[in-house]
């Protein structure tokens, strides 16, 4: 019985290294993961908040899904585009600062316009216009990928805006794109390369991966 015991004995002892081992290699895995996961977030963090700063978006708010408040909402946004290329001169149109002072400016005429498209479509709710911070999920235009996060954004929001919004870049000027586009205009491409750094530009066009991966080599 001592041998039969003894035996056992060192089965277990054998089994509980083994175990520990185990343990000890998972638990440097995952702090291999979380050290790359966290110094990716911090990247993709540094990256988000330096194209935001040079970045001005367009945000428009529908009243409700009805189809009717959906279908206006897309006029007032064509409307208000119109009617800005038309206010903003060449050079506020190529320098953020400028184009977003004179938009603030603007923001009366903007509710004024927008409320002028509503009323010739046969709706009476209000307008709002504003120029702040808001957040944004990721979007993609053409084969550029803006990253999620807080931007600049001139926001119409229409009657209740608990509706279905929609959203572009006014700065630099996509807001002529959508998904249809397989691939961004060297013009608007250029547009980014000039107010951005190497590294963010490049970050649009290679968005970062949901997830992380480590590899291990055995030797």
């Amino acid at each position: 019985m001592k041998k039969e015991n003894s035996g056992m004995t060192g089965r277990w002892k054998t089994l509980f290294v083994s175990n520990i081992k185990l343990w000890i290699f998972l638990a440097i895995l995952l702090i291999a993961w979380g050290i790359s996961a966290g110094v990716r977030r911090e990247k993709d963090f540094r990256l988000q908040q330096g194209i935001s700063r040079q970045v001005l978006r367009f945000h428009v708010l529908a009243n409700s899904d009805e189809d009717a408040d959906q279908a206006v909402k897309l006029q007032v946004r064509d409307g208000v585009l119109d009617w800005l290329e038309q206010k903003l001169t060449a050079e506020e149109q190529d320098r953020l600062e400028l184009m977003s002072e004179r938009v603030e400016e603007l923001l009366p005429d903007i509710e004024q316009k927008a409320s002028e498209i509503l009323r010739e479509n046969g709706f009476s709710y209000g307008v709002r216009a504003e120029l702040g911070s808001s957040r944004f999920p990721e979007k993609t235009y053409g084969n550029c990928t803006f990253p999620a996060g807080t931007y600049t954004a001139l926001r119409i929001m229409l009657g209740e805006a608990k509706g279905h919004n929609w959203w572009c870049i006014l700065f630099p000027k996509l807001c002529f794109l959508d998904c249809v586009h397989a691939v961004l205009p060297q013009e608007s491409e250029k547009q980014l390369q000039n107010v951005l750094t190497e590294e963010e530009y490049e970050s649009l066009f290679d968005p970062a991966e949901d997830t992380y991966k480590i590899s291990f080599r055995y030797f």
